[in-house]
């Protein structure tokens, strides 16, 4: 039994079974791979999948067990590798990063600048997702760290971080009646206009949905959007008032007016979610502390590995973040 054949199994499991699939993800000629899973089962002395003709119908339950223990086995396998080239202090790697369109566009350039300065050799990959979809990518292996934020409590799905504190604003074009007004608008005013604002405002258990049902009023939701910047040009469009992070709000936004969103309305934290159980190279935890100063390295990685509980520092609001995160 070797490594490889485990790889190949698990690579069919997650090809929903579709060998040629299979081959292709894992970079081997669909011969070659039949021919190892035969190998494999072999060895083991039953079969790990029912076939239909030349096509696989189905896992068995024994390919069901050796499946998930397989899994396991390559995810150590990987632990090994990445402690290694930690002890090696290899500066060459990858770093995949999964987040919101706003941590992409507003918060990560400077840091992951600074990370490429340290460590030229690491390609960095940014996948773009809502909160939800990016802790499912970090779950199936798919990504290093998710950056995501929450206006609640801390997110369950792997190590929670949190970098740092964050509210929403109000935003509107100059010239507006709200800006006429001369005074920043409560929540009934913002009741009585049409809202521009995340996709997750929609949802019923939205931090935004629950402030305006817990004064009795509803918030009129005119377009949600994943991308801060689209909500700033249908606020500029005159189509409705922006609600958005204030990290997506700068001095060069001159044509518009904004102001911090109602008290009902309540911050956001930001987090940076680690993968449990493994190990990560140290330019990854390089990031985080680039992105959250206030956490030591060290404390991170006993963390990380077990021998320390989280007992993280109250992070600091992004306006005193904003003097550190620099190039």
């Amino acid at each position: 039994m070797t490594l490889t054949q485990l790889r190949y199994l698990v690579a069919i499991a997650d090809a929903e079974l579709n060998i040629t699939l299979a081959a292709s993800r894992v970079h081997a000629t669909q011969p070659g791979l039949s021919k190892q899973l035969k190998q494999l089962e072999d060895e083991l002395g039953f079969l790990l999948f029912v076939r239909k003709g030349r096509s696989l119908e189905s896992v068995t339950p024994a390919g069901t067990e050796v499946i998930a223990r397989a899994r396991a086995v390559l995810a150590e396998a990987n632990n090994i590798r990445t402690y290694a080239a930690n002890q090696r202090r290899e500066s060459q790697g990858q770093l995949i990063l999964t987040t919101t369109h706003t941590q992409a566009r507003f918060v990560l350039p400077p840091a992951v600048a600074a990370i490429k300065q340290a460590y030229p050799q690491v390609s960095v990959h940014l996948q773009q997702a809502g909160e939800a979809d990016a802790l499912d990518r970090l779950n199936q292996g798919d990504a290093d760290i998710a950056i995501i934020s929450t206006a609640g409590g801390e997110p369950t799905d792997g190590i929670a971080v949190p970098l740092f504190r964050w509210r929403r604003l109000v935003v509107v074009p100059k010239g507006h009646p709200l800006d006429r007004a001369g005074r920043a608008p409560d929540l009934a005013a913002l009741a009585r206009q049409p809202l521009i604002s995340y996709e997750s405002s929609t949802r019923p258990n939205s931090s935004l949905q629950r402030a305006f049902a817990a004064n009795g009023l509803a918030p009129d939701l005119a377009l949600t959007a994943l991308d801060a910047d689209l909500i700033k040009t249908y606020v500029r469009t005159g189509l409705g008032v922006g609600l958005l992070a204030e990290m997506a709000v700068s001095s060069n936004d001159e044509d518009l007016r904004s102001w911090p969103a109602p008290e009902p309305i309540t911050e956001c934290i930001a987090w940076a979610v680690l993968p449990r159980d493994r190990v990560l190279r140290d330019y990854a935890l390089e990031l985080v502390h680039v992105l959250a100063p206030q956490i030591d390295p060290r404390d991170l990685r006993r963390v990380l590995d077990g021998n320390q509980a989280a007992a993280w520092p109250v992070p600091p609001t992004w306006e005193s973040l904003t003097q550190t995160i620099t190039v």
